[in-house]
């Protein structure tokens, strides 16, 4: 089972209206809470039971019991969750073509950002195989904390699952960046996969380029002893928008894998990262290589059909609007790759 640990929102999405001004549609949203329905869709049930879960606070308010029953509805556990009677974070969405959307944040006594060690469960239950977070959740306290609580303790564990991680970068959301950078990197440390766009590197390490800000990612894992004994990242994926993504597999002088996008028109981009980090979870979760030991042992074909697995579902998403990830019959339906590539 795949567990989605962090935020929960609603994004206020923008619409013209007849005098062509903009106003403002609720969608269910926030990156971990993407990933999960992402995931959920195509993991769906195994004998009766669901191959997603979501852990989280969520509000009791009408926002939060829309969140809640969407989960229930595509096939995710809510068995994680914690009402609370605080507010829905909102999420105002501005969207420019050419550009990745632009968001205000309304979070101040949210539910979401106020998860607590006591909401945490003592154990995970014994199917989990992988425990993903990461974005907005990871810059507000209390939830920072305590989601970061979980992630060491998880990955210490010799048995423990694979954890993977998306900082999907929110710069107005981080007030320090230095403070950021070094929890960051703590994150990444304990971390088996990362997931991260360009647009993240370059609010991480600005001016490095692809390949170098690749190795600081792995170079972070050989440094590390106080987190697991054998520490680090085993699987880098970096989200190129247009141009695809590309897969490091055990260092940038391991196995390197590049694949497109396909060929859809493109409606917005909301929630495309989401859901490429939703369908590459799903797919190693299908495919039996949801282990530390399996994905250190990828294969370029394994890996490539990952990839293309992820672009798929995200091209999807970006060819309609909002965060709407699709189902696997979709997904199966779609050549493998973008016309010419």
């Amino acid at each position: 089972m795949v567990i989605c640990c962090g935020e929960a929102l609603i994004d206020m999405v923008p619409e013209k209206n007849a005098e062509g001004r903009d106003v403002y549609v609720p969608c269910l949203g926030g990156s971990p809470y993407n990933t999960a329905v992402a995931a959920g869709r195509l993991l769906g049930k195994t004998n009766g039971k669901n191959g997603t879960a979501f852990l989280a606070r969520l509000s009791g308010d009408f926002f939060g019991r829309e969140l809640t029953e969407n989960l229930e509805r595509n096939n995710v556990s809510t068995e994680l969750v914690t009402r609370s009677d605080q507010t829905t974070t909102l999420a105002f969405v501005k969207l420019e073509n050419g550009q990745e959307p632009s968001y205000i944040f309304y979070t101040e006594g949210a539910a979401d950002r106020s998860l607590v060690p006591g909401d945490l469960p003592p154990k995970l239950p014994p199917e989990t195989t992988c425990l993903q977070f990461g974005s907005i959740s990871m810059t507000m306290e209390s939830s920072a904390s305590t989601i970061e609580s979980l992630v060491l303790r998880e990955s210490a564990r010799e048995d423990g699952p694979v954890i993977s991680f998306d900082p999907n970068v929110r710069p107005m959301m981080i007030k320090n960046r230095d403070a950021y950078i070094r929890r960051f990197e703590t994150w990444v440390k304990a971390s088996d996969i990362v997931k991260i766009s360009s647009a993240d590197f370059d609010f991480i390490y600005p001016g490095a380029g692809l390949e170098k800000s690749v190795e600081k990612i792995f170079a972070l894992g050989s440094t590390t002893g106080e987190t697991r004994v054998n520490g680090g990242p085993r699987l880098v994926t970096v989200t190129l928008g247009a141009d695809g993504a590309t897969a490091f597999r055990n260092g940038t002088d391991g196995l390197r894998v590049t694949a497109p996008v396909i060929d859809l028109p493109v409606i917005d981009t909301i929630g495309a990262g989401d859901t490429f980090h939703g369908a590459l979870l799903a797919w190693l979760e299908k495919n039996g290589r949801m282990s530390r030991k399996a994905l250190s042992g990828l294969g370029e074909k394994e890996l490539r059909e990952a990839l293309i697995f992820a672009n798929k579902a995200a091209s999807i998403v970006c060819s309609r609007k909002g965060a709407n990830p699709p189902a696997l019959a979709e997904l199966e339906a779609l050549l493998p790759c973008k016309a010419g590539s």
